[in-house]
């Protein structure tokens, strides 16, 4: 089974790719870009990511996308209501949220597939930190932390890992 894990429309865009759970290969998009906290679809680390498993776009199984724009709705809507930023932030927050609502076509187009069959996940971003260590670590059990800056409206969270990611329980700092 191949999943493939992007970080995108975000900054220091990603990929990673996992055959069976191991890693196969993974790279930042700047590093082939050369443009530092690159932020945009990270068609290039995909690339690589294929090139090193030896497969194309539509033998992938799996892709998890590490946000999720229905975490945390009332902390989103009351930092809108408590700092009202300006109105241009808005709009580009709201177009990146379309804009991975849009990532399997996206990464379709990119890499010329004529059809993605994988299945989609939207993973909250510290649950997507929290299963990439736990998953790939070979421990049964694990105890998880993930203290971050602020994705999905979140800055920490924790949990056990125990083969389900859905366990993991967020706690919010």
């Amino acid at each position: 089974m191949f999943i493939l894990g992007i970080n995108a429309y975000h900054a220091d865009s990603a990929a990673c790719l996992l055959r069976d759970g191991a890693i196969v290969a993974a790279g930042e998009e700047e590093r082939f870009r050369r443009i530092k906290h690159w932020a945009g679809l990270p068609t290039e680390a995909i690339r690589y990511c294929l090139q090193e498993a030896k497969i194309s776009v539509g033998e992938i199984d799996h892709l998890a996308i590490n946000r999720n724009p229905r975490a945390n709705p009332a902390r989103r809507f009351w930092f809108l209501v408590r700092h009202r930023p300006d109105v241009r932030l808005v709009c580009r927050r709201i177009g990146n949220l379309f804009a991975a609502h849009s990532l399997p076509k996206a990464v379709g187009r990119a890499l010329d597939a004529k059809s993605f069959r994988g299945k989609v996940h939207y993973i909250e971003h510290h649950r997507a930190h929290l299963g990439s260590a736990y998953f790939c670590s070979g421990f049964e059990e694990a105890a998880c932390v993930s203290v971050d800056g602020c994705g999905d409206f979140a800055s920490t969270a924790w949990g056990l890992g125990n083969g389900d990611i859905r366990a993991f329980q967020p706690l919010v700092s």
